[in-house]
């Protein structure tokens, strides 16, 4: 039994290892903190045309598909975010690498307790608590044209964590748009196939890619 123990050990950490999450920016996390004053314009979030998509991977590939948003706003004072939040309608949840019967049951999948629980947690939220210049000097991203910083207390069912991660805002007149590429470590959110330490978990890669895709008006342009 031993002689079989370890080999098989062995064959399991190099096919964990085969695939890796997209490169992308890591999100920094830490402890929930104060939510920011939003003070200023406000610019509601334009849920037809605004997307998160995701990447998840495992030991033999990946699957990607999308997140809606149900709402959101963003405040704006001199040209700069000052705070704002949007919800992701978790129940949205579509993979879009796969078709017919795969699709469904990988939907069907990810939906349930084992994943996100979307019957008990139809949606996440994203609330900022802080935005900064980004500084290349003492920042590095692999987002070309990042601008900013934006930290922000992200609550995936019922786990809220801090993250913080570069964005490309650009504001012009009465439109916003924000651009994000990042990586979380979903077990942060208490997110583990089948538990924290039960071996088929263990092919699910922790990463999960991010892309932010907002875009939103103010009351002006509408």
């Amino acid at each position: 039994m031993k002689k079989l123990t370890l080999p098989l050990l062995g064959v399991l950490a190099m096919l964990a290892s085969c695939s890796e999450a997209p490169k992308a920016d890591s999100a920094s996390t830490g402890a929930a903190d104060s939510v920011a004053a939003a003070t200023g314009t406000a610019f509601t979030v334009d849920t037809s045309s605004s997307l998160v998509n995701w990447v998840g991977t495992k030991q033999t590939g990946q699957h990607m598909g999308t997140f809606k948003l149900a709402d959101g706003s963003f405040s704006v004072a001199d040209g700069n975010i000052t705070g704002g939040s949007f919800t992701i309608n978790v129940a949205s949840l579509a993979v879009t690498d796969l078709t017919g019967e795969e699709k469904g049951q990988l939907e069907g999948h990810l939906s349930s307790p084992d994943f996100f629980d979307a019957a008990k947690y139809p949606s996440a939220r994203f609330d900022i608590t802080g935005v900064a210049p980004y500084d290349s000097a003492t920042t590095k991203s692999l987002l070309a044209g990042a601008t900013h910083v934006i930290s922000g207390n992200l609550k995936l069912k019922d786990s809220t964590v801090n993250i913080s991660f570069p964005a490309k805002v650009q504001l012009a007149g009465n439109s916003l748009s924000a651009e994000a590429d990042f990586n979380i470590d979903r077990t942060q959110w208490g997110m583990n196939y089948k538990g924290p330490n039960n071996p088929q978990d263990w092919f699910i890669k922790k990463e999960v890619n991010l892309k932010l895709n907002l875009k939103a008006n103010s009351a002006a342009a509408q």
